[in-house]
């Protein structure tokens, strides 16, 4: 191989210097820069070219462009999220309250089964005792008792015990009984007043209302009162009324004998002294009834008396603690779905603090746990206190995912 020792060597390209701007012409009024402001002007280049120390320096004026002190950042677009650090176990329960509130059983039972392998301590009992509620109220007895087994050497304590979700607890049955006040005068207009006895007669197989603080009726309304004692005859139920004293009183005082009117007076004032066991005084309005009406009064029917013990109408409300079983409460049962839970605004207008028992709730869907959040926001807003009582721990952690838990108290059942 033949190297050339001659090559010429290439010229090489010299950097021509930087061409200055030239000055505006025609423009008599330059740009004043205050002194303290001017920049400091590098020496001119050689005429060789910048040497490189002024290819590399910073200009104090670039200094000042590179300042992000007063720099505002303009609002991020919407699709932008900062994804923040999600916790395992809380992650694992919500998918687990969504798949049962959603009737996906068996979804939930997988996610539980295989979560409580990981999670064996601490915050994670949380999952246990959903997968405890799960096997209960979908009757499998003996995964719960391996589950038992697990759940002693794991967290070294006692676990949840077996009962059959078939049978509502006893408590529960005790808070079946309780009292209302009838709000407003007993008129034929007072919609709400009725409507909230009503209610609280669907729940409970014995009543006490309370009428001591009825200042005013009228003739519909002891129609209105006599249907609801009827009815309340008719299907077996009890309605003991406190206060009765007081309305005979003003009943009384509106009928005059002789004067066809005012029959809904008569006939309610018939049922209160029935109730009372007053047949003397029965005897008399039935036989002013006829001489006024020229009808049939009603008969005298001694397997109707009442035994009733007066109660203050103080000792109606709940003064007990929130998880006092002898309190009156709202009482929620079963597979809950799409309810909007309509009754309980009136319920919740007369009872501070707002109990609701859910000691024999099965399962909350996703729609009656929003509206209930709707309901008990407002609630919530007058200064209420709300407590949810026993709802097992699917149900409850569904209400944290809704946040239902921001608006009321979860008191747990021991076992």
């Amino acid at each position: 191989m033949v190297f050339s020792f001659f090559k010429k060597t290439p010229e090489k390209m010299v950097a021509r210097p930087a061409a200055a701007p030239r000055p505006q012409e025609g423009n008599p009024f330059p740009p004043v820069v205050p002194a303290e402001e001017k920049p400091s002007i590098p020496p001119l280049a050689a005429a060789s070219g910048p040497t490189l120390a002024d290819t590399v320096a910073v200009r104090e004026e670039d200094k000042a462009s590179l300042d992000f002190s007063d720099f505002q950042f303009s609002e991020s677009p919407s699709d932008f999220h900062i994804e923040a650090d999600v916790d395992p176990i809380d992650a694992d329960v919500e998918q687990a309250a969504v798949l049962y509130a959603n009737a996906q059983d068996e979804a939930a039972r997988a996610m539980l089964e295989s979560a409580v392998r990981v999670h064996r301590s601490g915050p994670g009992e949380r999952l246990w005792l959903m997968l405890f509620d799960l096997y209960r109220l979908t009757g499998q007895k003996a995964d719960f008792e391996a589950l038992e087994i697990d759940y002693a050497q794991a967290f070294e304590r006692s676990p949840p015990t077996w009962r059959d979700s078939s049978t509502v607890p006893a408590a529960a049955k005790v808070k079946l009984a309780g009292g209302v006040v009838f709000t407003g005068e007993l008129v034929g207009e007072n919609e709400a007043g009725f409507e909230i006895v009503r209610q609280a007669l669907d729940k409970n197989p014995k009543l006490r209302l309370d009428l001591s603080k009825v200042n005013e009726l009228d003739a519909a309304g002891c129609c209105r009162l006599l249907a609801l004692l009827q009815q309340a005859h008719k299907a077996k139920r009890e309605i003991e009324l406190l206060g009765r004293d007081n309305i005979a009183a003003q009943i009384e005082a509106r009928l005059e004998v002789g004067r066809a009117e005012d029959g809904g007076c008569w006939l309610l004032l018939l049922e209160i002294y029935q109730l009372q066991g007053q047949q003397e005084d029965f005897d008399d309005v039935a036989i002013n009834y006829a001489v006024t009406f020229e009808v049939s009064p009603p008969s005298w029917e001694p397997k109707r008396v009442a035994v009733v013990v007066e109660v203050a109408a103080t000792e109606l409300a709940v003064e007990a603690e929130p998880d006092d079983s002898s309190g009156e409460a709202y009482l929620a049962r079963g597979d809950i779905k799409a309810s909007r839970f309509s009754d309980l605004p009136a319920f919740a207008e007369v009872h501070d603090p707002v109990v609701i028992d859910c000691s024999a709730v099965t399962r909350v869907d996703f729609i009656s746990a929003g509206a209930l959040l709707n309901v008990l926001s407002t609630v919530r807003r007058s200064g209420k206190q709300i407590v949810f009582r026993h709802p097992n721990h699917l149900v409850a952690e569904l209400f944290g995912v809704v946040g239902l838990k921001a608006v009321a108290e979860i008191i747990f059942e021991k076992y």
